[in-house]
């Protein structure tokens, strides 16, 4: 179980999450949120972060897949912005790892 803890407007937020599938082959995990802040806006959500190695690049493919509880629930934004800056501080740690 992980969990995920995020910053919206200063305010903390937090998403509990189960592994419901790791796919080794295709460098994917799929998690699925069950408790915490996301689930009082949705009523399912599911991330699945997918890595495409071609040669020595490698791309990051985030995917949510989502049902609001209801039409005013805004779109994830600020979790996508969150997944993007954990991206990048990855991204920079390897570098500097191959920088030593």
């Amino acid at each position: 179980m992980a969990v995920a803890v995020e910053v919206e407007h200063g305010k903390e937020k937090v998403a509990k999450e189960i592994i419901e599938a790791i796919d080794e082959e295709k460098k994917s995990v799929t998690f699925k949120v069950i408790e915490g802040d996301l689930m009082e806006l949705y009523k399912t959500f599911i991330i699945t972060v997918h890595v495409d190695t071609k040669g020595e690049d490698n791309s990051v493919t985030w995917t949510f897949e989502f049902e609001k509880l209801n039409e005013s629930v805004e779109d994830p934004n600020s979790l996508m912005e969150f997944c993007l800056n954990v991206t990048k501080d990855i991204e920079t740690h390897h570098i500097q790892l191959q920088q030593t």
